[in-house]
């Protein structure tokens, strides 16, 4: 099969397609042939040599993928067939023309979306379901501060904030992104590079600050996200593109508000808790990608490339442009 490969760490231009072995599923594991998978951070920090892939995981870059089911393993329970469409949260491996999946880490494709839509949806939708549903409580009336919200993760939030009955406010680098996170329901948006987002999300809750904060970029912003949370409220750290570094009295700003400070990542978990992750979402959060109505819920797509045009798809994301998500469609 064609597989995405880097010989060594370093920019896209290490990037190319090589043929490999096609992977034999294991106990309980399905084969899928993947149709399309989407681009994450997790691939450019992989291909730069700063994120190793979990032991036991395919080094092969991709973190979720649709396609149809290809072959079926041992001890699987029957859920799927030979020719189902699916789409999947893997380790690694999306990037190629055949995954092995765990059978309970596949998820059916709502009515209506193309496998290209289908595979934006897995990694970012149940990073966003993880990060407001089980880590960050969200209630019905909170307040919560998105940042890169027109990230994947971050189009997600907002949509999964609004169904919580939750206000999203998102923070972004230009004028074009915040208009799009508000046609996605976000009620505030502010352009950090213009504006001190924790002044602008104070004076929205009017002096209250924000219950919640979905937080991917860390050591940069620290200060500022303590000053604009709410008392007792909840910051969840999930990343760190701003840097890893504190300098300052975080903790007793912290103590302060009486705030909790809760990180998370989901690909490194073990598979019994993404088992779980995937049937809450596919209960919970799946029926309203194919119902209209104001619970209708969207994988938003920037762009589509070719998996030939690989180094392209990791410049235009290292550019930071994207609005949503960038997919990778695999020969058929």
């Amino acid at each position: 099969m064609l597989a995405v490969y880097f010989d060594q760490p370093g920019g896209p231009e290490n990037l190319y397609l090589k043929e490999v072995a096609k992977p034999s599923p294991g106990e309980g594991e399905v084969l899928l042939r993947v149709a399309a998978s989407a681009l994450n951070r997790a691939d450019l920090l992989q291909r730069q040599g700063r994120y190793a892939p979990p032991p036991g995981a395919s080094s092969i870059l991709g973190l979720e993928a649709s396609g149809h089911v290809a072959e079926v393993g041992p001890g699987c329970h029957g859920r799927w067939k030979i020719g189902d469409v699916a789409m999947a949260l893997l380790s690694g491996g999306g990037q190629a023309q055949y995954v092995t999946v765990p059978e309970g880490l596949l998820l059916p494709i709502p009515a209506g979306l193309t496998l290209p839509q289908a595979a934006a949806i897995p990694e970012a939708w149940l990073t966003a379901f993880q990060l407001l549903y089980l880590l960050g409580n969200v209630q019905a009336g909170d307040s919560v501060l998105i940042h890169a919200g027109s990230s994947g993760v971050g189009t997600a939030a907002i949509q999964l904030t609004q169904m919580a009955g939750a206000i999203p406010l998102v923070t972004a680098g230009s004028q074009h992104k915040l208009q799009m996170a508000e046609k996605l329901g976000a009620a505030a948006g502010f352009n950090y590079k213009e504006e001190d987002f924790s002044e602008a999300t104070l004076k929205f809750t009017k002096g209250a600050g924000v219950n919640l904060i979905l937080d991917c970029i860390g050591g940069s912003y620290w200060e500022k996200n303590v000053n604009c949370l709410a008392l007792d409220g909840r910051w969840v750290l999930y990343g760190l593109m701003g840097g890893a570094d504190v300098n300052g009295p975080l903790f007793s700003k912290l103590l302060s508000k009486r705030g909790s400070l809760i990180t998370s990542l989901l690909r490194s978990r073990e598979k019994k808790y993404k088992e779980m992750l995937v049937k809450a979402f596919t209960e919970q959060i799946l029926p309203h990608f194919s119902t209209e109505g104001p619970q209708h819920l969207t994988p938003v797509l920037d762009r589509v490339y070719p998996v030939t045009e690989i180094r392209e798809a990791h410049e235009y994301m290292e550019t930071n442009k994207n609005v949503g998500k960038i997919v990778l469609e695999l020969p058929q």
